[in-house]
């Protein structure tokens, strides 16, 4: 009889741990949600960024920071520059960073286009997403500007949040 009742008690501290770690483990795994997050110019909002990893930590949901780089008409459209990914992968590093902090998983991209509203146009069409969180540009800090917000409230499907952040710091490539 104390034998199976050390049986039972065994079995029932293995069922609860075994569910202890199954609840721990699909807790950190993301929901397949994504927050697109696209940025332009060589500074972002700090607020705006926030903003975004925090509806990204709320849904469990993958931030997928895509930065916008216009290519002039004279190169092809898949022709490196440089200069424009410099900034953009020291603010990807920055945005990494920030997500590691906040424990959100991130997956970058870049969207290239012969404007800002054309790299916006091509990588809606080519990304998956649940939500998309915008910085607006103002005096202090880089974001899209009034053109292209109205254009992304007209044009793309789902739910956009446009912030245009307070004056502030901001992240800034170097």
């Amino acid at each position: 009889m104390v034998e199976a009742l050390i049986g039972l008690a065994g079995l029932l501290i293995g069922v609860a741990l075994a569910l202890a770690l199954r609840r721990r483990s699909s807790d950190a795994q993301p929901t397949g949600r994504r927050i697109l997050f696209p940025y332009v110019g060589a500074q972002l909002s700090i607020s705006a960024l926030d903003a975004a990893l925090r509806i990204a930590r709320i849904e469990e949901a993958t931030l997928v920071p895509a930065y916008l780089a216009p290519v002039p008409m004279a190169l092809p459209l898949q022709a490196p520059i440089p200069r424009s990914c410099d900034a953009a992968f020291e603010l990807q590093e920055a945005i990494e960073q920030r997500a590691a902090a906040a424990h959100v998983p991130v997956d970058g991209r870049i969207g290239r286009g012969r404007t800002v509203r054309h790299a916006l146009r091509q990588l809606l069409a080519e990304e998956r997403y649940d939500r998309i969180v915008v910085a607006a540009a103002t005096a202090h800090t880089d974001g899209l500007v009034a053109g292209d917000v109205a254009w992304l409230l007209e044009h793309a499907p789902g739910e956009v949040a446009i912030l245009r952040p307070a004056d502030e710091a901001a992240l800034a490539a170097a």
